[in-house]
């Protein structure tokens, strides 16, 4: 947490975490399907009343306390990540208002799959800290010694499943998301990351 490119890792913390908030939003806005974690926290909104950003907060706290097992270590951006992005998606749901318009509802999911993978990339690239259910795949990946994607599809199905059960919307956009999502962050996240600073070259003593 110190050092000239500080405050541009901040700023791109933050940044990106809104812009996730923004893309969750647009997505509910769509009404054609969400991301597979927003699955799960609609259908739990839908039975307990709560605000989706609420649920997005809390699942958040509570995927945290499952890295104690897990000996995972949070940072800044994992604790920011918690309350920013709930905070952002209940604030853009409470002054927009869904679409009737099939175009524009498939330009929000166009757009809002787009704006997740810059935020994700940016936020990511920050190195401040993996966000909450990110750090509990890595978490299983290193406890169980299964592959990477074997422990995420696993995760992302049993979320959308629970989700589903309890209400929440699956639909095109949650598979589109799922497909792109992957590529569209490979291809954006080396513009993002923030290297640390080359060491100084050593310098060279000659005698006289």
């Amino acid at each position: 947490m110190t050092g000239r490119r500080l405050p541009r890792r901040l700023v791109q913390l933050y940044l990106g975490l809104a812009l996730y908030g923004i893309s969750i939003a647009a997505l509910v806005l769509a009404d054609l399907g969400v991301m597979p974690w927003d699955v799960l926290h609609q259908g739990l909104a839908r039975q307990l009343g709560w605000s989706l950003g609420t649920v997005i907060i809390v699942v958040g706290v509570l995927v945290l306390l499952a890295w104690i097992p897990l000996r995972e270590r949070p940072g800044l951006g994992t604790v920011s990540n918690v309350v920013v992005v709930g905070l952002v998606a209940d604030a853009v749901l409470a002054v927009v208002d869904s679409p009737s318009s099939p175009a524009v509802r498939i330009a929000l999911v166009a757009g809002g799959i787009a704006c997740n993978a810059l935020a994700t990339a940016a936020y990511v690239g920050s190195q401040l800290g993996p966000g909450p259910r990110d750090g509990l795949m890595t978490g299983l990946v290193r406890r169980t010694g299964r592959p990477v994607g074997l422990v995420r599809t696993s995760l992302e199905v049993a979320v959308v499943v629970s989700g589903w059960l309890l209400g929440g919307t699956l639909g095109v956009a949650t598979v589109v998301y799922a497909l792109a999502i992957g590529p569209l962050v490979q291809l954006l996240l080396p513009r993002f990351t923030v290297l640390p600073p080359a060491p100084p070259e050593p310098v060279e003593v000659t005698g006289s």
